[in-house]
């Protein structure tokens, strides 16, 4: 994807906004509303994760350390570690998140909306096996 062009994808109450998305980087924008459904705890085998706050407040749990990121923070989570986003507060939360190097890419988010955008309950071995298949390991 070229430089200056978004692509937006929404799994579940989330929205993502694709800016790059290479095999060098896969960088959007995490846009989490207030108490949304998030994510489970896992932990990425070969991708590194820098997060930078932009709106409102994402808490962030890494190796069970919570942290608030706000608007000019940056919390870097290396590959291995455990981590969890969750919005606990009133207002949007709006994330610039890179992942180096891109191998957790736009095809991962693509098949992780199949899975969870259904009605009713989401198949979550389905969603294991996706995840895992694009080396992110559910804790």
């Amino acid at each position: 994807m070229e430089a200056g062009t978004q692509s937006v994808l929404k799994i579940g109450e989330l929205e993502l906004r694709f800016l790059v998305t290479d095999k060098g980087a896969t960088v959007f924008e995490f846009i989490v509303p207030s108490r949304a459904r998030v994510p489970a705890p896992h932990y990425h085998q070969e991708a590194d994760e820098t997060l930078y706050g932009l709106e409102g407040i994402l808490t962030i749990t890494v190796d069970g350390r919570k942290q608030e990121l706000g608007a000019g923070d940056a919390i870097f989570i290396p590959r291995g570690s455990v981590h969890h986003h969750e919005n606990l507060h009133d207002g949007v939360s709006r994330t610039l998140a890179v992942l180096t190097p891109g191998s957790i890419g736009r095809r991962y988010f693509d098949e992780i909306a199949e899975v969870i955008n259904v009605p009713g309950k989401p198949d979550l071995a389905k969603a294991k096996e996706v995840m895992l298949r694009h080396g992110l390991v559910p804790a």
